[in-house]
Parts: structure tokens; C-alpha cells; sequence
């Protein structure tokens, strides 16, 4: 199995510290946050990465290498220039990616079941792990119904809105044959409307909140938890 993080950010909302090093090499308690997802996913079973950088991202490559002082095989795919957006780099690195992979945001931790959520997706271009959130942990952006998501909108104040982009994706090669590499795009805005559209998106809905460290209070959350729980916790569930 295969998953790209999506690690090329800017990450303005946690400068001053990512003005010198980038949001996936953010230290919590002595490791960069990167490494804590490399031992979560590594634990379910996935050994292929690519990750997707650009901002500062020769920090990363200097400390991580190829992988294989970390139990896992890392290719890089590097955004030199403008940022292409989350799209614009799954874009860029097709001739990396597999038929089907796994996408990770760079500041998100996710407490899921990998492979039953790989399982669930059989069938589909593409499909997104949602919450129950009912507004809780942000604005709730999706809609579900008959295991396929019917919704995905941002910024509604719909209550038929009651679930949210949990950060984890699994997406196949046709769901991103559309993008022009180079081009910026975004899954957004270009990639997921039209996935919702034509009924090939389907939900799996876990009852994990997730965690993030991409804003002040997320990261002071999870350091809170690895503080809690010890780095030993790393991909087991609840």
C-alpha cells in the first residue's frame, strides 16, 4: 500500500516557528511531527511514501533520506516555483503514484483502521474518510447517504451538512486523470465536486476525531496527547 502526504505547505498560521523549517519537521517533544506519522502508518502496514514538498523541503529529505532507517521507502516529489495546490501535486507526482494510494495532509494525525478503509474503497475512483462531527471541531462540510458522499460543500450552514473531511483519502489514478501537471489545482475546488457529481465517491465513517498540528491550538493539542500517551501510542486505536 501506498500513501502520499501532502507536505509542500507554507504553513503561515504556525509562523514564526515554520519560517525556518517546514510545518512536517515542526518538533513535538524532541521529533518532528513527520515522524510520528511515518511510525503511524508504518504500524498499519503501509511501507511506501511519497511525499509531496516544497517549502524548505531539503530539511526533510536531509533528515529522513530514503526511508529506510525509518522502516518505510520514500520518494519525493519536489514543487519548484508557485505552489500547485493539493492537487496541482498529486499532479505533478503521477509518475510516482500507484493505481490506488492513500493521501495524507502534512499536519494531520489519523487514528483510522488503514486497510479496512483501502477495502471499503474497492469499487470506487475515490473515496474520503468522514467524522460525525455536527459542528464540533469545525464547520461540518459533508453530506452522506447509501455509503457515497452527496455533499461537499464549505462554508454552509446546512444541517443536512453533518459530517466532515476527515483528512484521509483514498484515490485511484482515474480520479485525477483530469489534471494537467504544472497547472495549480486544488482537491477542493477541482478534484472532489466532480467525484460527488458522478456518484464515485464513497464515505467511510469513523467514529476517531482526528488531530492536526496545522494551527497553534492543534499542535498544543497533540503534543498534549504524545506528552499523555507516549510516542509507544502511535497507530493503535482507542
Amino acid at each position: 500500500m501506498q500513501m502520499v502526504i501532502l507536505a509542500g505547505g507554507l504553513a503561515t498560521r504556525l509562523r514564526p516557528i515554520t519560517s525556518t523549517i517546514p510545518k512536517s519537521m515542526v518538533p513535538v517533544c524532541g521529533k518532528p511531527f513527520l515522524e510520528y506519522q511515518i511510525e503511524l502508518i508504518r504500524q498499519h502496514g503501509i511501507a511506501e511514501l511519497v511525499l509531496c514538498v516544497g517549502h524548505l523541503w531539503e530539511q526533510i529529505e536531509a533528515h529522513f533520506g530514503d526511508g529506510r532507517h525509518f522502516g518505510v521507502k520514500i520518494h519525493y516529489s519536489v514543487e519548484q516555483g508557485p505552489l500547485l495546490g493539493t492537487a496541482g501535486a498529486l499532479a505533478q507526482a503521477c509518475p510516482l503514484l500507484n493505481e490506488r494510494f492513500y493521501v495524507m495532509y502534512g499536519d494531520s494525525f489519523l487514528l483510522y483502521p488503514y486497510e479496512e478503509i483501502m477495502d471499503r474503497s474497492r469499487g470506487y475512483d475515490a473515496l474520503m474518510v468522514v467524522y460525525h462531527n455536527r459542528g464540533r471541531f469545525d464547520a461540518s462540510n459533508v453530506a452522506v447517504r447509501d455509503g457515497r458522499i452527496v455533499r461537499y460543500e464549505k462554508g454552509s450552514a446546512d444541517p443536512e451538512l453533518d459530517h466532515i473531511d476527515a483528512g484521509l483519502l483514498v484515490l485511484t489514478a482515474r480520479a485525477i486523470a483530469g489534471l494537467t501537471p504544472g497547472q495549480p489545482a486544488s482537491l477542493d475546488r477541482d478534484v472532489v465536486p466532480s467525484l460527488v457529481e458522478d456518484g464515485h465517491l464513497a464515505a467511510y465513517i469513523t467514529p476517531q476525531r482526528f488531530y492536526e498540528i496545522g494551527s497553534p491550538s492543534g499542535l498544543e493539542e497533540f503534543t498534549k496527547l504524545v506528552k499523555e500517551k507516549g510516542f509507544a501510542f502511535v497507530g493503535r486505536l482507542p
